[in-house]
This record gives structure tokens, sequence and C-alpha cells, in this order.
């Protein structure tokens, strides 16, 4: 067992090294509050962590009542026991003295306490007003992919079946739409192919814009282990940023943002032209290969070089080791899904392991990995703009087996276009099509793009708000009506990680004064609806979360994301387990595809695809002449300039991201003593080489600046690609003075002040990498460093600075008000 009382100077822990293809081993973490031992624990509760998404397994150590520490499950097959440091120490949230613990109902200008029976009529006598005057498509819901598999399932019937909308999406739209997409126009179906047990059997694993150190911090424990066994595998990093990743890779590439698919383009030329390809694999299960091979033919490592900005020999190099792979697994993440042309560059990873015959067995997968706890689940239950069993909008036959679950009739269930995607439910409400947003766990006014235009929307008077979270964030600040949530641990549920497993989360304590869970908030709203089938029997048959879990299991049935097979009483007690279960596979698939393509048939496929340059959706007869039988589509993509450049005017690139330290706006992290010292304020990173031509130094005050917005924060020098900015993005404004937004005395910090409102064509995930920025120093430093962590992607590069502990390290503040002549503009 290992102590947690380093892990945020060292957040991986201690190495455990081993071999290829042999187990990793287990090593466990604990930490308990101060004063509790393991001889004082009452009982300890089965769950995994929810914030990542990883799905680490642990236990939830409870005493007198209240939550009072965690430890890793050793038995688990995705940790083995191991946590990271927000799984540690993240569980201190729950117990926030700020948490909401009464509905919020709107009076005038104020948001003022009341009872569930007064929130609960205002919300739903709106809902049955605008229904009588405007119609189901008045009504839009936007939730999160933090919620449970029970909460999203009855969220996707109540909203497509009760109310009739097709606007229903996840902030998993922001995250991991494009990993949705990618492996939709691949593999005609949702659901990840790869296992994070692949790690283990790989000679060489490429990370594609995916810093698995921060973001996956007991994954980056795993590789780890293996660079410290016996025949480690070789790891290349393509990323602007120095990660830990880059550090250790034996190729790093840090590509001009936003030349993502020039460079994988080049690495399929190379791939092909050396001949590094599997020609009995392409040819039994794929089709496309020719019109590949004739697009890449012209995109030589010199020609993605001049785009790129990196050495046109670096990239042969990549392309050699990923085509003399034994075994290739690769890993993909925001720095390609929230970039230009995201899903083209994604699915061109799963074209190299298609022509390279990467797939399906250990080793050798792909893992278009997600970004939150139950992100797959919003994929699954439809809750993220499909709909659900990975069933498909165009096909009958798919929308009449789904209504014969639900017994509705099908034309109940909206399918004359394609469900509504997030970015695009704004718009309508920009425009007044969308009168009510029901928003659940996520937080809009931080984490969407461009920050004046969602507050704008967000605060429009025809547009009736509902809030459900678990703290007063910056938009339920902005709500008609808040509701009060549970959250992990205060509830039961089961969630699907990355890797397709499925954990259950057992409550451990019960949710503070009247706060509910989302399943019964949800219940609630459909019982005073009266939603119904059309039998006239109730819509929505069940009750709590196993009721709702068994509900589910039907809908999944015969489905690729097939549940028949699990129960509570089978995931309770041992490992979680990954999708599919049924009679075929009673313990679980470990990897899809091993005995080839399942999902690609026009009669069973989840979506027909989609042009990766436009967007435009390819028709059912398009899809049936391509691809009859069912392989999988190798679909090429031309590079395209991004439309935002920079200029004299804005010189360097905006690309915002993560920190190992943080999740999403901070609504937990930030109230996590450990971890918001470790990452206590917003911060500005340069490459060293343009603070060296700017005479700008560590800690100076900066502005940076784009057509939308700006912010302002601490600089940190560190070995980032000349020409490119970074600014984490988890910052808002809750725990400044202004509390909901920038203002005279809080200038600017959300990273999204300044983001661009444009989102991939296929994928509809905005673009969060690419905007183009100027950058103003407003006031030297005086020596203090700025408040980024030292043990991550943000470490500086003077030597001399003080290790980020956890505890009260010296961080700047900002300087207020900044004298005129201290202004420096570097354009």
């Amino acid at each position: 067992m290992q102590s947690s009382a380093d892990r945020i100077a060292e957040p991986w822990g201690a190495r455990t090294p081993y071999g290829r293809h042999q187990r990793w081993p287990t090593r466990v973490d604990t930490h308990l509050a101060e004063g509790i031992g393991p001889d004082t624990v009452q009982h300890w509760v089965q769950t995994a962590s929810l914030l990542h998404s990883d799905g680490d397994a642990m236990d939830i150590a409870v005493a007198d009542g209240r939550i009072a520490g965690v430890r890793g499950r050793a038995g688990d097959r995705v940790n083995r026991g191991r946590l990271g440091p927000k799984d540690l120490f993240g569980w201190q949230a729950n117990a926030s003295p700020d948490r909401l613990t009464r509905p919020l109902v709107r009076d005038g200008d104020r948001l003022v306490e009341s009872d569930w029976d007064t929130a609960m009529n205002r919300v739903t006598s709106r809902t049955r007003d605008l229904l009588a005057e405007r119609g189901p498509g008045s009504i839009g819901f936007y939730t999160t992919g933090q919620l449970f598999l029970e909460e999203y399932y009855t969220l996707t019937v109540l909203a497509r079946a009760g109310i009739g909308t097709n606007h229903l999406d996840g902030n998993t739209r922001l995250c991991t739409a494009t990993a949705a997409e990618a492996l939709k126009e691949t593999f005609g179906c949702d659901g990840q192919p790869g296992s994070f047990d692949d790690i283990d059997h790989a000679d060489v694993i490429a990370l594609f814009g995916h810093n698995i150190a921060e973001t996956q911090p007991v994954q980056w424990m795993r590789i780890l282990d293996r660079l410290d066994g016996t025949d480690p595998p070789r790891l290349l990093c393509v990323d602007p940023r120095p990660t830990p990743v880059a550090r250790a890779a034996a190729v790093h590439l840090a590509p001009r943002p936003g030349t993502n698919l020039a460079l994988l383009n080049a690495l399929l030329h190379e791939t092909i032209r050396h001949d590094r390809t599997d020609p009995d694999y392409i040819r039994a299960h794929t089709v496309g290969y020719d019109e590949l091979a004739t697009r890449v033919q012209d995109c030589t490592p010199r020609w993605a070089a001049g785009i790129c900005d990196i050495p046109a020999a670096r990239i042969s190099e990549a392309a050699e080791l990923l085509g003399t792979a034994d075994r290739l697994l690769s890993t993909v993440l925001q720095g390609v899904y929230q970039s230009h042309q995201a899903t083209a560059a994604a699915v061109q990873i799963n074209n190299l392991h298609l022509i390279r015959g990467m797939l399906g067995k250990p080793g050798a997968g792909i893992l278009q990995m997600n970004g939150q706890p139950t992100a797959q689940n919003t994929r699954e239950c439809g809750a993220n703009g499909d709909l659900p069993g990975f069933r498909n909008w165009q096909n009958d036959r798919h929308v009449a087996d789904l209504a014969a679950v639900w017994n509705v009739e099908p034309t109940t269930i909206p399918h004359y276009a394609p469900p509504t995607h997030a970015m695009q439910m704004f718009r309508y409400a920009e425009q007044g099509s969308i009168r009510m947003l029901w928003i659940s766990g996520t937080n809009p006014a931080v984490s969407l793009p461009e920050l004046a235009r969602v507050r704008s929307i967000l605060t429009q008077r025809r547009l009736f708000v509902v809030v459900q979270d678990l703290f007063l964030t910056e938009t339920a600040q902005l709500a008609d009506v808040v509701l009060p949530a549970a959250t992990w641990g205060e509830k039961t549920g089961t969630f699907t990680n990355a890797d397709r497993t499925v954990h259950l989360s057992d409550r451990a304590v019960p949710p503070p004064g009247d706060a509910r869970s989302d399943l019964d908030i949800f219940l609630d709203y459909a019982a005073r609806m009266d939603f119904r089938d059309k039998d006239d029997g109730p819509l929505i048959t069940w009750h709590d979360p196993e009721s709702a879990f068994e509900a589910w299991k039907r809908c999944s049935a015969g489905r690729p994301c097939d549940y028949t097979g699990l129960s509570y009483a089978k995931l309770r007690g041992g490992s979680g387990i990954q999708w599919p279960v049924n009679d075929r596979a009673p313990e679980g698939t470990p990897r899809l595809y091993t005995d080839g393509i399942s999902w690609a048939h026009p009669e069973v496929c989840e979506n027909y695809g989609k042009d990766l340059e436009t967007g435009a959706t390819v028709s059912p007869v398009e899809y049936r002449s391509l691809n009859p039988d069912g392989k999988a589509v190798l679909k090429a993509a031309a590079y395209l300039t991004p439309h935002e450049t920079p200029s004299q005017e804005y010189p360097f690139q905006l690309t915002t991201g993560r920190t190992l330290y943080h999740f999403h706006t901070r609504t937990k992290t930030g109230r996590v003593p450990q971890l918001n010292r470790a990452a206590p304020d917003v911060w500005v990173e340069i490459s060293t080489q343009d603070a060296e031509r700017l005479h700008l130094a560590e800690g100076d005050l900066v502005e940076v600046r784009t057509p939308r917005g700006a912010l302002q924060g601490r600089l940190r020098p560190t070995g980032l690609r000349p020409g490119v900015l970074f600014v984490p993005f988890h910052y808002g404004y809750w725990d400044t003075p202004a509390g909901s937004a920038p203002d005279a005395t809080t200038p600017g910090r959300a990273a999204n002040e300044t983001t661009i409102t444009d989102w991939d064509p296929a994928s509809k995930q905005p673009l969060f990498k690419t905007a183009a920025a100027a950058l103003t120093r407003l006031a030297r430093g005086d020596g203090t460093p700025a408040p980024a962590p030292t043990t991550t992607a943000s470490a500086p590069t003077t030597a001399t600075m003080a290790a980020t502990t956890g505890g009260p390290a010296a961080h700047a503040t900002q300087d207020p008000d900044p004298t005129p002549d201290s202004r420096e503009d570097h354009r």
C-alpha cells in the first residue's frame, strides 16, 4: 500500500516495473482524512473515479456517516489499485460548505431558496406552455459526461419520446464527439476497438494530441512501468507542448496547431511508399484503399514539413517507427479532437491501423479516448445526439425497433433530421426558436467557446434556463430554476470508461440537505408531466437505479453495446467488465473486431458517414454502393488551411487545454485544498525563444487577446513550440469577486473568453486549439513564479524554481491595476 502524502509533488507515484506480455503488478493507493486510520473506517463502499475517463476503481471510506477517504481496488482490471491525484483528493469536494441543498427560483434579479414542488411546478408549467404554443422543438436538453448510465437513459426517453424533441446533446460534444464520429466513419459504429490492456503488449505506443500523463494519469503509470521494465515500448508523441509524454518519447513531433491532417497524410504516404502494409488484411476487411493511396500519393514528408513546420526527417523517422512496429497501439485525445479538421485527422489514425492490420489482437489497437468519466454512456444511451444503442436515425428499422422497446409509435421519436448538436442548440436559443434549455451537470458559461456570446444567450428574457448541479456555478447564477443534485458517493448507478469497462458505483452517504440524485429529478419530472406510451401506460416504468439499469439492458439487447449479461450483482465486489457482455461473451469483450468488422453492414451500421471535408451526409444508397459487405471504410481527406490564422495584429496561435490537478471548470477540484494549491489560478505559457525575443520573464502579468475577447494571467516560459501560447481552460469566476463573469474589478480569466465559435464539419466539435492571438505585457513580475505546476507539461525552463508540492507555495496574484507605462504590446 502506498501513501498519498507526496502525490502532488510525485503525481504518478512509485514504479512497479514489468515486462512485455506480463501482468501489470498491483499497487494500492490510499488517502484518508486527517485523524482517520484503516481501523477507524466503519465500512468501504465500491465506486470508480468521476474526474477523468480512466474509470479507476476505488472504495470509499465511510466514518461517522461521512466520506473519509478512498483506496484503490486491487483486483480491478483498469488500475490494479492505483489512483491519480484527482482520485485521491477529489472526494473532499462533496463536503464543501457551499453545496446546493435546496432548489432556487428566480425572483426578479435574484435567486431565492424554494422547495421542490415550487421549483418543479415552474419547470413543468413552462414545459406545458411551450409544448402548447411552440411545440417540442422549443425545448432543449444539454447534459454532461458525468452522470450515470441510468440517468442518461431516463433523460433520453423523456426527451425523445416524452417531449418529442430532437434537441438533446451533452458536453461530450466539446470533448469526445470526434472520437465517436471517427469510429462511426471507419467502422460504421461507435465503440472503442482497443483495451487498456494493450499497453502491456505493444512495442510501439503512439499518442496523438494526447497528454495521457495529465488526462489519464493511471494509464501513464502503466506506460511508465513498462518503460522501466524489460522490452519497453517506444513512444511517438505528437504534441506542440513539452508534455511528460514528449519527454519520454523516442520521437516527439511538435507540429504547428491546426496541421494534424497534413502530418497524418504524410505518415500514411510513407507507410504505403515503403510497403509497410498488410495487403491480405486490407483486401479482407476494408474498402477504399486505392482512393486513399491516390489521395496521399503527393503528401511527402517534405510537403508536410512546410505546412507543419517540423523537419521532414523527423516525419520520416516517425513513419518508420509506426510502420515497423510489431504491435502498434495508438491513443488520441483533445489535441486532435478540438483542432482543425478533427474528424478527418482522427480517421487517418484509424487508417494507419487498418492498412497495417494492427487491430483486434493484444497490443495492436486504437484508443480514440474520452475526456470525461461517463462520456461513453452519453453515446450509448443517446444523450449525445444519437439514438440509444448505437441505432441509426436514418434507418427506419432501427427507429421502429427503438419504438418497440419504448412502446411508442415510430413517429413519436424525432428522426426527420440529424439530432441537434450542442453548438446548434445554442444558436437556436440565440435565434429564439429554443425557449427552454435544461442544463444538467455542466457549466457552459465557462466551457463553451466565445463566452461573451454564451452569457448573452443564457441571459435572454425569452429563454427559460433550468440548471441541475452541485454548486452555484457561473451557469447556475444565470438560471431561472436551479435544482440541487447529488453526486458520486451519494447515489447508486453504473458508468462506463474509455475502454468500455462498466463499473458500479454504490451510494456511500446521503446527499446534503434536500439534494436529489439526477435520476430522481428526471423521474419526478416525467411523473409530473405524465408521459404516456401508445397504450396509455407510463412511458417510464422504472423507479430506481437498478430497475433503470434493467430497462437499459432491454434497450441494448442485440446492439453493439450489449449489456444483457450484466447485473448489479455481477458488477458488485469484483472488477469492472468490458461490454459487450451477453450469452456469447458472458465475461465481457476485451477487444472489438478480433474476427473482422462487425457493425459496418448497411443494415446494421450506426450511420452512413459524412464527407470529412464538408460534413455533407452520405446517403444510404451511396453507402450501400460503397460498402455492400460491411467492411471498414478507408476514408481520405485533403488538408485545408484553418479558418483563422495568425496575422500582424494577432501573431500567435492560442491553444487551450488541461492540467493534471483540475477537472473541467474546477467546480469540484477548485474546492479541494491539495489540488487547488497545486494550480490555484490561470497562467499563460509561451516558448522560451519567444519570451527571450520579446524580453518577457516568468511571472510577468500579461493579457492574451483575440478578436472575441481577452484574459489576463501570469506568464510561464516553457519548452512550448515557438509561435504558440497555451492557457488552461479550467478557470472561471465563481471564486473571484465578480462571481459569474469578468467586470471592472475582475479581468478576463477564462480561456474561452478568447476562443472562436467554429466547429468540425463532421463531428460538430468546437475548435479550441487554433485561435489567432496577441500578447501584451501589463506589468513586470516581482520574482514570484506563475501559479502553474512544475511537475507537468507546464514545467518551467528556470531550474531554480520551487517545485509544486500542493502546499502554500509562493504563487503570484494578478496586479489589478497595472500602471499605463508598463503595458507592452507584442504583435
